[in-house]
């Protein structure tokens, strides 16, 4: 049994060691494996990362009226496109007209009485002055003069009143935008300031909404500057959206708004960009995934994802040497750009990478490399 036991030991231990020396790679005297071979890609990059987020109008009204009244008309289509002072209903304007012609016969009445009594003060002071009139007389007609006066006042800010009250029955639209479906019809008594008669948004530009962690925020902000003033609205950094479905991002868009503190439940910041919508193809509430710059421009090393193995918690190249031998380099990834995996150390512009047949070779065997230019992106 010991013998056994130790016979076992023997056997995993050469097993363990044809695997690891290179003399076991290959069977002696078998050609050398066929791998093909390049230089890495070498360009100037601007890494990305991705956020999801979603679209929202960068105005947003929900119509009510402002005065109370019956619904006369609604003078707009359902989903149309609507212009800032637009007529959207109108409100029965009776009542409300003649409000306004009474404020201004009490206006009229109040400037006559106002016109009397100037003239009968003018009169006093004239007496007055002659010893034939008393000064209480005078003191009366003056304060009757300031009365029509402040009668005269007030009927003017009752007709300014009523005035609006009667512009107010045509409810117009406040913004450019997108409405939305008549939530009345006509006929219906609607309230002021309570009942809701539609909503509007505007869609050309619209605006994109994300949160990021605050670690990466913190590199944004080191990095890029991103957060540290305040950005016109469209001046900020550029940025690409790619709607649900879409498999390349396409939308541009500026990163002109960062909030002003970091939420101490979630660790996270609200970042917003502009994004141009002309075609209004994009609505609010839709989807998207953000790709924003990480770093600034710099000259990357990448080489494909499938000439990296991996070694427990290490990742390696194999990098042709000399007589076509290969060795293994330890190397820091970083994250996929055009296709390309950037490695961030371990890797020279000038070694030649083993990109395939990876599998075939080990550390210090010979290979029959074929030589191949890798273009600047991957497709």
């Amino acid at each position: 049994m010991r013998n056994a036991r130790l016979y076992s030991l023997v056997t995993i231990g050469l097993a363990a060691a044809s695997a690891a020396s290179p003399a076991f790679a290959q069977a002696p005297g078998a050609p050398p494996p066929g791998v093909t071979v390049s230089k890495p890609v070498v360009r100037e990059i601007v890494e990305q990362d991705q956020y999801t987020g979603r679209f929202d109008p960068i105005e947003f009204v929900e119509m009510r009226a402002r005065v109370t009244g019956y619904l006369d008309k609604i003078m707009f289509q359902d989903g149309a496109t609507v212009k800032k002072g637009e007529v959207l209903f109108l409100i029965d304007r009776r009542p409300y007209k003649a409000a306004l012609e009474q404020s201004q016969a009490t206006l009229t009445s109040a400037k006559a009485r106002l016109s009397f009594t100037q003239t009968d003060l003018e009169r006093a002071q004239v007496l007055s002055k002659g010893g034939n009139i008393s000064e209480q007389v005078t003191d009366q007609r003056r304060q009757a003069s300031q009365t029509a006066q402040a009668d005269v006042d007030s009927a003017e800010a009752a007709l300014r009143n009523a005035q609006l009250n009667y512009d107010f029955t045509e409810v117009k639209s406040p913004i450019n935008g997108r409405i939305s479906q008549r939530a009345v019809t006509e006929g219906n008594i609607v309230i002021t300031d309570q009942t809701l008669l539609t909503t509007i948004v505007s869609l050309d530009p619209i605006y994109f909404g994300f949160t990021v962690d605050e670690k990466s925020f913190l590199k944004y902000q080191t990095a890029l500057g991103i957060g540290m003033g305040v950005t016109q609205r469209g001046k900020g950094a550029p940025i690409m959206i790619a709607l649900t479905g879409e498999e390349k991002p396409t939308h541009k868009g500026t990163l002109d708004f960062v909030d002003n503190r970091v939420d101490g439940q979630t660790g996270t910041i609200l970042l917003r960009a502009t994004v141009p919508n002309a075609d209004g193809f994009i609505k609010p509430g839709l989807f998207g995934i953000v790709s924003m710059p990480a770093t600034k421009p710099y000259e990357a090393i990448m080489i494909p994802d499938e000439a990296i193995s991996a070694n427990q918690d290490k990742r390696i190249v194999y990098v042709l040497g000399a007589e076509d031998k290969v060795e293994a380099k330890p190397v820091k990834i970083g994250p996929i750009v055009d296709g390309y995996r950037v490695i961030r150390d371990g890797l020279k512009p000038d070694d030649v990478v083993v990109i395939n047949g990876v599998a075939k070779v080990r550390p210090g065997a010979k290979v029959k490399p074929e030589t191949k230019q890798l273009p600047p992106t991957k497709s």
